[in-house]
Order: structure tokens, then C-alpha cells, then sequence
């Protein structure tokens, strides 16, 4: 049901430098079909994730066919922020069986990462799966509406 990925957004704070940068290169190495843009910090100089949340949420928004990447310490602070913008659904995933879910099921556009939860080759398998994976919609679909009507209500 999902168009091919052709554009990855990538963000960081501080916490997220080193997988942000592993990332990237894998992703140019294994995906040359695909533009890569860095819109993360390259410093270790500690600053805010909900900047970069909210630059890698409204350039998905903006860009068909593109999808973010999102990381931080743990995850969970930019999947916060980036979820409280109109039209995000960013997945916090662990692990490759969360990532494909949230793709499945959630019809995430966002995966958020922690650079100190998870290992960097654990999170290439998180990554590879997030892209492969289609949304099924089907029974998925009425969730998704659910969720984009309490967007418009709250």
C-alpha cells in the first residue's frame, strides 16, 4: 500500500551523533536509490531534540514518499515531540519486529531510536525492516482514521 521510500530524513540531538552518522553510511551504502538528509546535529555539544524533531516531522510532512529517522538517548523524547505534530506517527521501535508493526499496522512515517538502548548493528536490522516494510491497511486503515480524528478533535 506504501509507495517506495525515496527520500530519509535523519535527526539527532547530541546523544544520537555516532548511530545518526553509522546510519547514514549504511544507508548510502545499501540504499543508493534512496536520498539521504542529515538534518541532525554534528556536534556532541548538548542542545534540544525537539528541534530536530520537529524539522525531520514537517520535511516528511512536506515530502511525498519520504520517511524520518529520529534519535536521541533513548528515543522517547523525540518520539514525543515528533508526535505531537498533525499528521506524525512516530514509532519508538526496539527491535525489528516492532519496526515492520509499526509500519504494518500504525503506518508510522517516523522510527526513533536510542543510540544508549539499542546496539548500532541491532539498529541497521531496525532500519532495514522500517523501509522494507508496507502498510497493510485493511482493519489498519479504520485506526489510522481514528487516530487522524483525534488529531482534528484535540
Amino acid at each position: 500500500m506504501n509507495k517506495k521510500v525515496k527520500k530519509i530524513f535523519i535527526g539527532n540531538d547530541h546523544a544520537g551523533k555516532d548511530l545518526k552518522d553509522f546510519l547514514i553510511n549504511f544507508l548510502k551504502n545499501n540504499y543508493q536509490e534512496i536520498e539521504v538528509i542529515n538534518v541532525g546535529t554534528d556536534s556532541y555539544e548538548s542542545c534540544d531534540y525537539p528541534d530536530y524533531a520537529k524539522e525531520v516531522s514537517l520535511n516528511v510532512l512536506k515530502e511525498e514518499d519520504s520517511i524520518g529517522i529520529l534519535i536521541c538517548g533513548t528515543g522517547i523524547g523525540m518520539s514525543i515531540a515528533a508526535n505531537k505534530i498533525k499528521g506524525i506517527r512516530a514509532a519508538l521501535c526496539y527491535n525489528s519486529t516492532t519496526a515492520k508493526l509499526a509500519r504494518q499496522h500504525n503506518n508510522a512515517n517516523i522510527l526513533c531510536l536510542g543510540q544508549r538502548i539499542i546496539g548500532f548493528e541491532l539498529a541497521k536490522d531496525i532500519v532495514d525492516t522500517f523501509i522494507k516494510t508496507e502498510f497493510e491497511g485493511n482493519r489498519h486503515l479504520n485506526r489510522i482514521i481514528k487516530i487522524t480524528q483525534i488529531e482534528e478533535e484535540y
